[in-house]
């Protein structure tokens, strides 16, 4: 005996319900609310001033209210080129970050690695010690260090046992500088490298010494290729702020000298617009050296993002 059963209803699914545009925008907005006011004040601050610096250095103007700003085109650009003032800066900028690097790189890799094993209070107290330096305003610290630095007695030449004019002559002047700024920034990078060392898992040492690694052949082939990113970001700090560093030293200390041999791009730029009333020459030099920094930037962030890349 066969029984009819009727066949299921077939029941529709609802017609999905179709956002408004607006909507769509509303539930879209949430991230980009949160940056509104970073790229306000970036625009505000950066680029702002930016583009006014790229129409100014078409202009030729004292900065006096009373006196109009003319027109002269890239004149500015070519008169740039052939001040002899403007290469040497350049060649000692070079000159300050390589001899900065010892400060940024070299010696904070060494102090982090070797305050590894340093914890508890020890660490909270090693970690105030060094970067109290970066906490010494750079005019109250030159100053200080100007008195040490004296020729007639100063403590570094009682130490030292010499009667070095340090702020006077060219050599030791261009040599006082980049030591002091140095002793400035040495903590912030300490502090750089030990944030670094504190992202590498320690599973990776621990392997390597079960696979009877010494503590230097883990250090050289696992530890420091893993803060290869940290050492680029401080190499790519050091390129761009250097200059900057050391203004505020340069500016208190020898004013540029002596004989220009402090005076490096970021203090030459400044000199142009302040100090010789040449506000159009002083823009170009910053569109310039805004430029070429770019481009050395480009390229070390890329080496960076390679580095993170590999080591990932």
């Amino acid at each position: 005996m066969f029984v009819e059963v009727p066949a299921p209803a077939v029941v529709e699914a609802p017609a999905p319900v179709r956002e408004s545009r607006w909507r769509r925008l509303l539930r879209a907005a949430p991230p980009y609310l949160y940056l509104a006011p970073g790229l306000v004040l970036l625009a505000v601050w950066v680029y702002g001033p930016l583009v006014r610096t790229a129409e100014l250095s078409l202009y030729s103007w004292n900065l006096l209210p009373t006196s109009p700003a003319e027109p002269v085109g890239l004149d500015n650009y070519v008169r740039l080129f052939t001040l002899p003032d403007f290469g040497a800066s350049i060649g000692r900028t070079v000159v300050l970050i390589l001899g900065l690097l010892p400060f940024t790189l070299v010696v904070p890799v060494v102090v982090g690695l070797l305050a590894r094993r340093v914890t508890g209070r020890a660490a909270t107290v090693h970690q105030a010690l060094v970067f109290a330096p970066m906490l010494v305003a750079p005019v109250a610290g030159a100053a200080v260090w100007q008195w040490m630095l004296d020729p007639r007695g100063g403590l570094v030449n009682q130490v030292l046992g010499s009667s070095t004019n340090w702020l006077q002559e060219p050599g030791p002047a261009q040599f006082a500088i980049i030591a002091i700024t140095g002793w400035h920034v040495l903590g912030f990078a300490v502090l750089v490298v030990a944030a670094g060392l504190t992202g590498i898992d320690a599973e990776y040492s621990a392997a390597a010494a079960l696979d009877g690694a010494t503590r230097w052949q883990t250090t050289r082939w696992i530890t420091l290729p893993l803060l290869s990113p940290t050492c680029a970001f401080l190499v790519l700090m050091t390129v761009l702020l250097a200059a900057q560093w050391s203004f505020p030293l340069i500016d208190t200390l020898t004013g540029g000298g002596p004989s220009g041999a402090t005076t490096n791009v970021y203090y030459l730029l400044w000199d142009y617009a302040f100090g010789s009333f040449d506000a159009g020459l002083g823009a170009a030099a910053g569109m310039i050296f805004f430029l070429g920094f770019g481009v050395v930037a480009l390229g070390l962030v890329r080496l960076s993002d390679r580095l993170s890349f590999h080591d990932s």
